[in-house]
């Protein structure tokens, strides 16, 4: 004989932490699963190391240590700043916005998931993409001759103010523009800021007025502040740093304040 409510349904939410885990596990496979966000995060960035340092295009500048400025390794590290602006900026700025244009955030805010879970979520899932881009473009690297060296906590430290600057730009424009506009605009920052910002063709080709502002991009500061650790061996690039910190917060405070969710 069993005992009155014994079967008797006791619904409720997850604990937290598991409602986080769940859903930065579904958007890390929604990602993983979709063609056009693989080929902007794995497949262009790939490309462009393979292609560049095995084809003599852009003239590569030696390093400020001198050596024999092999193109991988003016190119590796600035093709690990674009995958982190792939994939923290281009990518989820694309994805967010169609999820808010098909009212996924609305019906995801009604749920017990908190909307800060949700975004830290997001967050979650665009770390761990980072983290495979980093590895397999880190070993393709390691295979055409890079001879990284240098303060790995420096290059982690880079790498997460990248993400946060990056993350916030793209939430923003996620959050205030209509679904196609977001997509337009993403792909088309993505685009320009490839050509000027220091990715493939170095700083020091553009005219010094130029220069001095495209310098002041997070894209630039991103990916010399990895190119002056992992080639040139310097200590805290406290520049680049404290440009990536200054776009970080301003990308995540803009976005915290104007983000609209329907």
């Amino acid at each position: 004989m069993t005992t009155p409510g014994t079967f008797t349904p006791n619904p409720g939410a997850a604990p937290l932490p598991r409602m986080i885990r769940a859903q930065a596990a579904l958007e890390t496979r929604m990602l993983l699963r979709n063609g056009e966000q693989l080929l902007l995060t794995v497949v262009i960035p790939t490309l462009l190391l393979v292609l560049f340092s095995t084809v003599d295009v852009v003239a590569v500048p030696t390093g400020k240590t001198g050596g024999d400025g092999k193109a991988v390794d003016f190119l590796a590290p600035g093709i690990l700043a674009l995958a982190v602006l792939s994939t923290a900026f281009t990518g989820q700025a694309i994805a967010t916005g169609f999820d808010r244009r098909y009212g996924v955030l609305k019906r995801l805010g009604a749920s017990p998931l908190p909307r800060w879970a949700l975004m830290t979520a997001k967050t979650a899932s665009v770390l761990v993409t980072e983290v495979l881009q980093v590895v397999l473009l880190t070993v393709i690297a390691f295979a055409l001759g890079w001879s990284p060296h240098g303060n790995p906590f420096a290059v982690l430290l880079l790498l997460v103010l990248g993400t946060a600057a990056f993350s916030g730009l793209g939430l923003l424009m996620a959050g205030t523009l209509k679904a196609e506009a977001t997509l337009a605009a993403a792909n088309l920052v993505f685009l320009l800021l490839l050509v000027g910002g220091g990715v493939i063709v170095p700083l020091d080709r553009f005219p010094d007025a130029a220069r001095a502002a495209l310098e002041l991009l997070p894209i630039s500061a991103l990916s010399d502040g990895l190119r002056d650790v992992l080639r040139d061996g310097a200590g805290m690039p406290w520049r680049d740093l404290g440009v990536l910190a200054v776009w970080a917060v301003l990308g995540l405070g803009a976005a915290g304040r104007f983000f609209r969710w329907e």
